[in-house]
């Protein structure tokens, strides 16, 4: 049976397809329109016109986030890409309700975002030195699903130890991991407590190649086979395409707004090496990169206004999605 991600992909796919190759049979008009009803799938997270102010000690105030919308179905993979300082982090903060918005309000199922409704993997694993790999796991499973009798607890907890292939190392503490093993401990900890939507902040940006190559596919895997709605914030271009069903480029100009969204219509399930050879997959990863590169040009302006910049110059770094 598809899955609600692959059926989201496939269906992205051959609505922009049909939409690039318009016909007038009524076959087309019809797979079109099945294609439009998949996508208007019931908003699972929704993101209403946030501003996030953080007041300054000489009385004045910067604005972090201005203006932001974005929705999130169900069973999505979306990442957010922009240049380091650019507000990700705090975005996803306020998705995870963990920080509240100076403006507008986010939605998680229909109700106020709250930090009981997800969890987050970060850069920093966050693990107990302490405590072995299993404790870690259990800890949170204790106190997030305490109410679950103590025999599903544990079930539960042996079977992260086995979705991300820990098992070897279930009684081994934190400092006899390597960086990757304790990555994949923090991402088993918090897909045990079974959050309605995983936020993951970055979470192979200290890893090597081959490590970070791994944990993509492992994640990809799980996110596949439990549905699992998924926003991570990564700078990692190459990152956002294999990972993502779309992905939300986040402009610097001097607050951060959506500076565009990117349908990934590429078919699930997906291997690297399909990805590489996708017929889409170099056009968006040149959007990216043209997109960041603009938006660090657009800002080293802003930074030397002393020097008189030629408007002419200024608009032809103001970017606009259309303009890629």
């Amino acid at each position: 049976m598809q899955s609600k991600r692959s059926r989201l992909t496939d269906a992205r796919r051959r609505f922009t397809k049909l939409s690039q190759h318009p016909g007038k049979s009524v076959s087309q008009t019809k797979q079109k329109g099945e294609a439009q009803r998949e996508l208007n799938m019931p908003t699972f997270v929704a993101v209403h016109n946030i501003e996030k102010v953080f007041p300054l000690t000489s009385d004045g105030k910067a604005v972090a986030l201005e203006a932001i919308e974005l929705d999130i179905r169900q069973g999505e993979f979306v990442s957010l890409i922009g240049n380091c300082g650019c507000g990700n982090s705090t975005l996803l903060s306020l998705i995870a309700g963990v920080e509240l918005p100076s403006d507008g309000l986010v939605t998680l199922g229909g109700q106020s975002a709250s930090p009981a409704g997800s969890n987050i993997a970060f850069q920093s694993y966050s693990l107990l030195p302490w405590l072995t790999v299993r404790e870690n796991i259990a800890v949170a499973v204790d106190e997030v699903l305490k109410r679950l009798p103590w025999t599903e607890r544990r079930h539960l907890v042996e079977e992260q130890l086995d979705l991300v292939e820990l098992r070897a190392v279930a009684d081994k503490l934190p400092g006899h991991l390597s960086r990757g093993m304790k990555q994949q401990v923090a991402i088993g900890r918090a897909l045990a407590i079974r959050p309605k939507l995983l936020l993951l902040d970055n979470p192979f940006g200290i890893l090597d190649a081959v490590t970070r190559s791994h944990l993509q596919e492992q994640l990809m895997r799980i996110c596949e086979q439990r549905q699992v709605t998924a926003v991570m914030v990564t700078h990692n271009v190459d990152e956002a395409v294999l990972l993502s069903d779309r992905i939300v480029m986040l402009s610097h100009s001097p607050s951060t707004k959506v500076g565009g969204v990117l349908d990934v219509a590429i078919e699930r399930p997906r291997r690297r090496i399909d990805v590489v050879n996708h017929p889409r997959y170099y056009r968006l990863r040149s959007e990216m990169i043209g997109f960041l590169s603009q938006q660090r040009h657009l800002k080293a302006l802003q930074a030397t206004p002393q020097l008189g910049t030629p408007r002419s110059l200024r608009e032809r770094y103001s970017l606009s999605i259309a303009s890629l």
